[in-house]
């Protein structure tokens, strides 16, 4: 029996199982009711209305203090002595990495395919919205943080949720916060085994197939699928091992290298058709309020420019805190002004250069799928690219190798706290998970279990109930962090002694040590 009646029998398998399961949550989870002719996803709302709540609770924080958050990545009010394994910059690319990814580059394409042009404008305030969101979930990730005895973090949900509840609501919140804290675990786990991995490493091969020759190139056996697969997991299983050091390491080199190749690449197609950039502009904006050719009218497209956001920037979803978490800092909030400008790089930038590409190039399959034709992502995106580089599937395709191996690293750190927490933080446990994890890499490549995904998905935003309602409770605490941390800047830029205030606050408020 060859490899590929073997992979194909489970893959149909796990899918007769799995999908009556799969259909039932995920018609639960992404619930739609009808609004002025087109169909509203309750969970985006859901995520769009935190977005708002906390943009005015904080006083349009990401906007007022974007240039702070700026500062406290390039290490301007860093604290030595803090507690924490990687710094700011390390943290914020660590983050990113685990969202900026294919959604960006196949996401985009779709949701301007099927919302028109206009829906980069609402994706772009989602962005801005989600931004208030990360704010505060990482702010609490850091607040409730353990920090080990080796040195190592542990953050996230899992954290903030019961230690932040019981601070608040005592014996009634510790109850509720341990239940939480498993719930938040699980889904985490699930999702990172088949969302963060799996399909990661699964869609990146078939971008590597398409560029060498399709199902009869060099790649498209499976011998090549097996070899990428183990190439994949090599990789993983090397970092993987070093811990959030190692990984902040890799991604804080990976992620600017591709977000640099793709957004200089999506420059060098607005630049070869600068004369249709006021024009594209026009239409983007336009398309965001005129209801004309744009399916389900101006709600179409802010429903599709929203749910792409939303997806895509992961904010509220609980998942970002776990990286940011590890962070050197003695002031939460610090972390947290980092942590908003994850949605302005992965939305607000990279989503809309990939929007403007796609509608300056005006690329053939861009035109069939807007009138309904059932055309890929990526395929929108790479012909967009290849009106001016016609070489560009092949730098496309090493952008997606480096989205999806980033993606899949950070997912993995995300995957193991949630396991330890599950299952202990023993050096064996660890170990099994990510021998465990490191094997889902090489399944990536030759098993799809689409089902699994599609459930995975369900999984993760059904988080995001659990989350928002934590964020909702817990934003006093956040505003007094935030008042603290601002405090602490206004006398470090007039020159005044720092270190006796950290002391007191360290004191009023202990970060957990565990062994």
């Amino acid at each position: 029996m060859s490899l590929d009646t073997i992979t194909s029998s489970i893959d149909d398998a796990v899918s007769g199982f799995f999908e009556p399961i799969a259909k039932w949550l995920g018609d639960i989870v992404f619930y739609s009711v009808p609004v002025a002719g087109t169909q509203l996803p309750l969970i985006v709302a859901w995520l769009v209305v935190a977005g708002l709540v906390f943009s005015g609770w904080f006083g349009l924080v990401q906007i007022r203090k974007f240039r702070l958050a700026v500062n406290v990545v390039r290490g301007k009010y860093d604290e030595k002595g803090s507690a924490g394994e990687v710094n700011h910059f390390q943290a914020l690319t660590a983050a990113v990495s685990g969202t900026v990814g294919l959604g960006n580059i196949a996401g985009v394409a779709v949701a301007v395919s099927i919302g028109g042009p206009g829906a980069t404008f609402w994706m772009i305030l989602c962005g801005l919205l989600g931004m208030a969101t990360k704010f505060v979930e990482v702010t609490l990730g850091v607040k409730y943080r353990e920090v080990h005895a080796d040195g190592t973090v542990s953050g996230g949900p899992m954290h903030y949720l019961p230690k932040g509840l019981t601070e608040r609501f005592g014996a009634r919140g510790k109850t509720l916060g341990k239940v939480l804290a498993v719930l938040a675990s699980a889904m985490i786990l699930f999702f990172g085994l088949f969302g963060g991995n799996l399909f990661q490493v699964n869609q990146s091969y078939a971008q590597l197939v398409s560029v060498t020759g399709g199902e009869s190139g060099m790649m498209g056996s499976s011998a090549g699928a097996l070899f990428f697969g183990i190439l994949i997991a090599a990789i993983v299983g090397i970092v993987l091992l070093g811990g959030i050091r190692s990984i902040a390491s890799v991604t804080s080199k990976l992620v600017p290298a591709m977000a640099g190749i793709y957004i200089v690449a999506c420059l060098v197609v607005i630049a070869v058709n600068v004369s249709a950039l006021p024009s594209a502009i026009s239409s983007i904006i336009e398309g965001a309020f005129n209801p004309e050719g744009v399916a389900g009218g101006v709600l179409g497209a802010l429903i599709v420019g929203f749910k792409r956001a939303a997806f895509s920037n992961e904010a509220g979803l609980g998942s970002a805190p776990i990286a940011h978490s590890a962070v050197k800092t003695k002031h939460p909030a610090s972390e947290g002004l980092v942590a908003l400008l994850e949605p302005f790089i992965d939305t607000v930038v990279i989503c809309t250069m990939t929007a403007l590409t796609i509608v300056i190039a005006n690329p053939a399959s861009w035109g069939e799928a807007r009138k309904g034709e059932s055309i890929g992502g990526v395929t929108i995106t790479s012909d967009a690219f290849g009106t001016v580089l016609p070489w560009f599937p092949y730098i496309l395709t090493i952008a997606v190798m480096l989205f999806a191996i980033s993606t899949v690293l950070t997912w993995g750190y995300y995957c193991m706290k949630a396991w330890t927490h599950l299952f202990g933080r023993s050096r064996a446990s660890e170990l099994t998970f990510k021998v465990f994890y490191t094997l889902f890499a090489v399944a990536g490549s030759l098993l799809t279990l689409q089902t699994l995904i599609d459930m995975a998905d369900a999984v993760l935003f059904m988080l995001a109930v659990i989350n928002i309602i934590g964020l909702y409770l817990l934003a006093p605490i956040v505003k007094r962090e935030l008042n603290n941390f601002l405090d602490y800047v206004r006398r470090r830029d007039a020159g005044l002694d720092t270190d006796t205030e950290a002391d007191e606050d360290d004191d009023q408020e202990p970060v957990k040590t565990t062994v």
